[in-house]
């Protein structure tokens, strides 16, 4: 009676019993000789077709305002909300450059600090 082990060294049942040996081959000298013939030696790979990136933010309609955001945007119009949008973040990006000169940071943290202000609008649904 033959045992095998599978990958994971457990006895029987989990994988395939290996019997035989790897120096037999189951193709004689022709048959592998024409087998080897008929393979390409190489093989022409096309470029992966690529999506386009969709700038799109992924909690758009959630969040605490969102609802109020979306009702505006339907309102006022998609092109007179983002012109206003634009102003409003422009206006909280100089608010904070002026917090980080009365405080000393360097650019660097002022940078961090505008990244954390839109993951912050992200979330709360001021961006949707």
């Amino acid at each position: 009676m033959a045992t095998s082990l599978s990958a994971t060294g457990f006895k029987s049942g989990l994988g395939t019993p290996f019997f035989g040996n790897w120096g037999s081959s189951a193709f004689s000298g022709e048959d592998y000789a024409s087998l080897a013939n008929s393979v390409p030696t190489h093989v022409r790979v096309g470029k992966p077709v690529r999506a386009k990136p969709m700038m799109k933010n992924v909690n758009e309609g959630k969040g605490l305002f969102a609802p109020l955001v979306i009702l505006t945007r339907q309102i006022i119009g998609k092109k007179r909300f983002n012109q206003l949008r634009g102003k409003a973040i422009a206006l909280h990006s100089q608010i904070i450059t002026e917090f980080c000169k009365s405080i000393g940071a360097d650019a660097k943290q002022r940078q961090g600090l505008i990244r954390l202000a839109k993951k912050n609008g992200e979330r709360l649904g001021f961006l949707a």
